[in-house]
């Protein structure tokens, strides 16, 4: 896809979004149920059946998915189809890419052995290995736009408002 062909399919929902800022406002959902037989929730993607389950630090067998690994590798995604997009529009030529996320974890926390542990990454790095000709002022340019405008990374830096509950049957 280049810029003129990616304008096009965008444009006419900015001119919607602008007009009418409530069509803009959509919810995403994800759901999850849990497994009878194991400590672990089985999450549908849309393509297929994910597992998750606990991470071997913390007792898992290491067969089912780490929610902490999901939430690197959708950081991951977003990051990679935001910095496609930004290079795309921007008109900037990226022969191949590499998109990392690491994330630190002390398992104390979540484990419950060490109450000032923090439970939760206390550092996740995003890192973009590309091949391009662009410029290093084209490059900052697509860093900044890139994490200005990706969805995951944006809610992991600015803490969205949450809410938990229990829905009884």
């Amino acid at each position: 896809m280049d810029a003129t062909t990616l304008r096009s399919l965008q444009a006419p929902l900015k001119d919607t979004y602008k007009a009418t800022p409530e069509q803009a406002m959509i919810t995403l959902k994800a759901r999850g149920e849990l497994d009878e037989a194991h400590i672990a929730c089985k999450v549908e993607t849309g393509r297929a059946l994910a597992i998750a389950g606990l991470h071997p630090a913390t007792g898992g067998s290491g067969l089912e998915l780490c929610s902490g690994d999901m939430l690197l590798e959708a950081l991951v995604a977003c990051a990679g189809v935001t910095l496609k997009a930004v290079a795309t529009a921007l008109g900037i030529t990226l022969r191949k890419g590499i998109v990392r996320a690491e994330g630190d974890l002390d398992f104390r926390g979540t484990l419950g052995v060490d109450r000032d542990a923090p439970v939760g990454f206390r550092a996740i790095r995003l890192n973009f290995d590309l091949d391009t000709d662009a410029t290093d002022e084209q490059t900052a340019t697509l860093l900044k736009l890139t994490e200005r405008y990706c969805v995951v990374f944006q809610t992991i830096n600015t803490k969205p408002e949450l809410s938990v509950a229990i829905n009884r049957d």
